[in-house]
């Protein structure tokens, strides 16, 4: 009941992580300034996950190296399963202006984040929207192209999703995925199970965030408790994530 009162009685933007919020969008500008989406210009939240580590440059930066590796490979088509407001779609859009780009999103409220992103950032015409990712989709996207990459954040339906056998041209296919333990219990080893005789898989975990990663300081700052600036930049995960980054033993060479 305190904690009702206080969110009616004081406005969010001097709620502790509405003021670290507020204090990255101001100094950032809206713009990311670093990272492999540098540049990127974002909305004022983000959907379903942690807004300050997205709008830093921060969020997910395990997967840095994967996403430089993924852009140099030119692909001519982008898919993202679970899209969100399109950290991904976008920022990859902007790194791969020649790539068509496909943004599964379920929510509706997800996918209206996800067109407002594309328009700030004048991708509109390259983003194709979509709400819920089926195997029959994912099947007649890659029919469309010799080669893709796929980037998958479906919240435990990756194992059904991704399936080589009823998807034969995922042997092909890069692939960038999250996978969730605490949705299934052992999802990470049977989808690396499923791709090992067509992939090279490399397991990528989660490493931790600390206040120093926030680098901007002002009295607020100083003043708040220290768990407040570590959460801000955390991402607010149930229990600690990893990621598969799949490449296809055998792949079409790029279009010179």
């Amino acid at each position: 009941m305190i904690a009702k009162f206080i969110r009616l009685a004081i406005p969010a933007r001097w709620r502790p992580i509405g003021y670290l919020e507020h204090l990255v969008r101001s100094r950032t500008g809206g713009r990311i300034p670093k990272g492999p989406f540098a540049g990127m210009r974002y909305i004022h939240t983000a959907f379903g996950s942690a807004y300050v580590p997205k709008l830093l440059g921060i969020y997910e930066r395990e997967l840095n190296p994967f996403i430089e590796q993924a852009c140099a490979l030119n692909f001519p088509l982008i898919v993202d399963v679970g899209a969100a407001e399109g950290y991904y779609a976008i920022g990859m859009a902007l790194r791969n202006p020649d790539a068509r780009v496909i943004a599964f999103e379920m929510e509706q409220k997800g996918r209206a984040a996800l067109k407002e992103m594309a328009e700030l950032n004048n991708v509109t015409s390259r983003v194709e929207i979509r709400a819920r990712c089926k195997r029959p989709d994912l099947a007649q996207i890659l029919a469309t192209s010799d080669r893709a990459l796929i980037l998958c954040d479906a919240e435990g339906d990756e194992e059904t999703l991704l399936d080589p056998e009823t998807i034969p041209m995922l042997a092909h296919t890069h692939l960038l995925v999250e996978v969730h333990e605490f949705v299934s219990a052992g999802i990470a080893e049977r989808v690396m199970k499923r791709f090992a005789a067509t992939h090279k898989i490399r397991r990528i975990w989660q490493e931790d965030r600390h206040r120093s990663d926030l680098p901007f300081a002002t009295l607020g700052t100083t003043l708040l408790p220290r768990f407040y600036l570590d959460w801000s930049v955390s991402e607010w995960r149930p229990e600690r994530m990893s990621w598969l980054w799949m490449e296809p033993r055998t792949v079409n060479a790029p279009a010179a």
